[in-house]
């Protein structure tokens, strides 16, 4: 077993490298696969020979970073998917079940139509917006789900999904005051890249190695968890504790992602189900299976996105639902007998 988990993610991380070199060089002015190679070797080098080369230009400030910005978002959503549905014992859970996505979409529809437009230079304080929409979902959860110092599963689960409606609900009542903002709110809502820099690179990098690191130390204890909280008690497992920081973890995960790209559903779902499948249950090889399979996922599907009605881009939430939801009935129809976690 231990032989064919490595050669899988031998296979996983080569997948990625590779729908990174294509992504890059796919698009209106055509780069090949080798050109930019050799452009990263140069700037690895310390010697971009073409600096001035209009390749050069469009990899290095146009298509790398919005590429990197999909691999980060879309390994943070699946990490955070596969850390929800073992928290919540729940195979439907993603990061929007907890809600915390939901109020980042409030963030950032605040911060959309209430600013003023000479209030900020550029869009980054949108994505201020929404992070502090996604903390603010994140405590109400907190605060509704907990009963006395414990954190039952259930009641979190509710306390995610009555957020998220009454989150939705109020997104919905902004967009009819929306006015000429109303293309901006749905755009942002359905969710895409497109506009996005290395400045949105930095913003989401932080929240992804943060928040994994966490996952992935606490991966053993949210294994013994699922086996039963009295088990892994008798363990020497501090349920209620690991409980709460796999929830931050996951949250904030989520929070980094949505604040940046907007609402793209189905990665987080689809993504960990399909590396649950090929990896296993175990979370020590499940999160970096589902960062590595969310991120060659989102790539693919935001390169489609902006490419297949050129010089028309979609956003690439639809993409992803479009994709994610006859694809998720395939893996329910094929392996629901192998599925556990």
């Amino acid at each position: 077993m231990r032989g064919k988990r490595v050669l899988y993610f031998t296979i996983l991380a080569v997948l990625a490298a590779a729908v990174l070199i294509l992504a890059i060089g796919i698009g209106s002015v055509a780069v090949h696969p080798a050109r930019v190679l050799r452009i990263f070797y140069d700037l690895a080098a310390g010697s971009p020979d073409g600096a001035g080369d209009t390749a050069y230009t469009i990899i290095w400030q146009i298509r790398f970073p919005r590429v990197l910005l999909g691999f980060l978002i879309g390994a943070s959503l699946a990490a955070a998917g596969a850390a929800f549905q073992g928290l919540l014992q729940n195979p439907l859970a993603d990061p929007y079940t907890i809600g915390v996505s939901s109020g980042a979409a409030l963030g950032a529809t605040v911060a959309i139509l209430l600013l003023p437009a000479g209030f900020f230079s550029s869009q980054l304080l949108i994505p201020v917006f929404g992070f502090i929409g996604a903390l603010v979902a994140l405590f109400c959860v907190y605060q509704l789900g907990r009963v006395g110092g414990r954190l039952p599963v259930v009641t979190v689960l509710l306390a995610g999904v009555v957020i998220s409606s009454f989150f939705s609900a109020t997104i919905s009542l902004g967009m009819l005051f929306a006015g000429e903002q109303m293309r901006n709110v749905f755009f942002w809502l359905v969710g895409g890249l497109s506009m996005r820099g290395w400045p949105f690179v930095g913003l989401t990098l932080p929240y992804l190695i943060l928040g994994l690191t966490v996952l992935i130390f606490y991966a053993r204890d949210l294994n013994l968890i699922l086996l039963g909280e009295e088990e892994a008690l008798s363990l020497g497992v501090e349920v209620e504790r690991v409980k709460k920081i796999v929830l931050v973890a996951a949250s904030l995960l989520t929070a980094g992602a949505v604040s940046v790209s907007g609402m793209i559903g189905f990665v987080g779902l689809i993504v960990p189900h399909a590396m649950r499948i090929i990896f296993g249950p175990d979370h020590r090889h499940l999160f970096p299976a589902a960062v590595l399979g969310g991120g060659v996922f989102l790539v693919a599907a935001d390169t489609f996105a902006r490419t297949v009605l050129s010089p028309v881009e979609l956003p690439v939430g639809i993409i992803t639902a479009f994709v994610g939801a006859p694809f998720f009935m395939y893996l329910l129809r094929r392996h629901r007998g192998k599925y556990r976690f």
